[in-house]
């Protein structure tokens, strides 16, 4: 799983098509947010002759993928990796179109709170396996931390004995086991994610990286602007657009109405919804007119969206092993107890990454409750404590330089995303059909579809990931393609 990968390509309109004074008055399809979801929707009706109009309340296309230029290079705000190589519309286009994508290793080396080194052998076995008996749930649903923690005692008792009787050691390891968990799948806690899930990892290499090419490359290949690509004719996009209602008639001769806060508005036969989870839980209620059906309104509530933070560092030079790319912060129970009332988030950070689109970067993943907490910290506190946690744990033997410079996410503060992406619940076994219901159409009277849902949480097997994003705007658009045939 680990599924976070990101782009930001700050845009004019004229960019992604003719300008607006060109394009005719009225579409097929309106497509509502250009992230994944609504570019692969885009790109397909356009490649079939459509004309579609794409709405994006953010100054940017990409949506939960956000590459920036930051240094010598680039780093992801949102999601950073290709999750699988098999059958993965996202590797398959980045390899149709001759784009490098590399592996990233992602085995950690370990650092305890008092700057002494783990030991990386152990804790990646034992980290490998309590990821590995995810495949193998119990008959009997319950929460994942809770199966986790008893296979691995399982398991340790009979491979190490002593390390199991370290009831600090095994306090730690089970807080940083459920932090990676949560980083898999944007939880709050591995007891909030239930053991069954229909999430289904493709085949191949799950860290797939786009590099100093950035995620944004999926996005200019999709809209035909990769290498100066001359976009699509029939695709109007236009950029901070917020949507407010979206007016679907029950007539099969009237038009969806798309209505945005700047008062203006637009119509077309038919609209694609691809805002997140985290946006319909908001707004749902005074976004649709008619109002949604309770089945739907169901789904969206018991569908849970979770949030995965990263605060990023840049530094004049790269200060960390080369061929090392990951780090693991291991606490000792002694030094949690002793931090301060601003140091709680701390614990919250249970690991390091170097991006491979910028070598002399280094991001700091945070989770849940905590990752929205950092998001509303004044940035010089952010700063300073990020790097005092740094130097405790890796500035044991060397001296770490101050960074030159430094981002941070806000995907749970962002009205336009409210999240980073959707997990199975403990709710999942008694709504199984919860995602499935979120994908279905709203229909008209004569049963044509007016309103779609795409996006990752309305993927029943790939959700949280940015191909189960490309899969639904593809399953949408090709929903309209084939009604048109028939």
């Amino acid at each position: 799983m680990l599924r976070w990968c990101a782009i930001v390509l700050l845009v004019c309109t004229g960019a992604f098509g003719n300008p607006t004074p060109e394009m005719p008055a009225a579409y097929d399809t309106i497509i509502i947010g250009m992230g994944a979801a609504g570019c692969t929707a885009a790109s397909t009706l356009s490649k079939a002759g459509k004309k579609v109009l794409a709405l994006e309340a953010m100054d940017r296309i990409g949506g939960r993928v956000n590459t920036v230029p930051f240094g010598d290079g680039v780093v992801e705000v949102g999601a950073e990796w290709i999750h699988g190589t098999e059958q993965s519309r996202v590797y398959n286009l980045a390899i149709q179109n001759n784009v490098s994508v590399l592996p990233q290793d992602i085995d950690f080396e370990v650092y305890r709170s008092d700057g002494s080194i783990g030991d990386k052998k152990v804790l990646n076995e034992l980290m490998t396996f309590s990821l590995s008996v995810i495949d193998d749930p119990p008959e009997t649903p319950e929460p994942l931390g809770q199966f986790i923690t008893r296979r691995l005692k399982d398991y340790m008792k009979e491979k190490y004995p002593a390390l199991l009787a370290d009831q600090d050691f095994i306090d730690n390891l089970l807080e940083f086991l459920d932090l990676v968990i949560d980083n898999y799948e944007s939880s709050n806690s591995w007891n909030e994610v239930s053991t069954e899930s229909k999430y289904t990892e493709l085949g191949g290499y799950q860290h797939m990286s786009w590099h100093r090419h950035g995620y944004k490359t999926l996005f200019e290949i999709l809209l035909n602007t990769y290498k100066n690509g001359p976009g699509y004719p029939n695709l109007d996009i236009k950029l901070k657009k917020e949507v407010t209602q979206i007016a679907w008639p029950q007539d099969p001769t009237q038009d969806v109405v798309v209505t945005c806060k700047d008062g203006s508005s637009y119509k077309a036969k038919n609209v694609i919804v691809t805002v997140s989870l985290g946006v319909l839980k908001e707004r749902h209620s005074h976004l649709f007119s008619p109002a949604l059906p309770q089945e739907k309104v169901t789904s969206i509530q018991k569908v849970s969206m979770g949030v995965v933070g990263k605060v990023i560092f840049i530094f004049e030079n790269r200060w960390v092993a080369e061929n090392v790319s990951s780090f693991a912060f291991l606490w000792r129970n002694e030094d949690r107890r002793a931090l301060g009332p601003d140091e709680g988030w701390w614990p919250n950070i249970a690991a390091t990454s170097s991006p491979m689109g910028n070598p002399a970067g280094l991001t700091l993943w945070t989770v849940g409750d905590m990752a929205k907490l950092v998001e509303t910290l004044p940035e010089d506190v952010v700063k300073r404590k990020a790097m005092e946690l740094i130097r405790r744990f890796m500035g044991k033997n060397r001296t770490i330089p101050e960074p030159i410079a430094m981002l941070r996410s806000s995907w749970y503060s962002n009205p336009y995303t409210r999240g980073s992406y959707s997990y199975d619940n403990l709710s999942t076994p008694q709504y199984p059909h919860a995602r499935a219901t979120l994908a279905e159409p709203l229909v008209d009277s004569s049963g044509a579809p007016r309103v779609l849902f795409a996006g990752e949480a309305t993927d029943n097997t790939h959700f949280s990931t940015v191909h189960g994003a490309t899969d639904t705007g593809f399953r949408e658009a090709n929903r309209l393609l084939t009604k048109a045939k028939l």
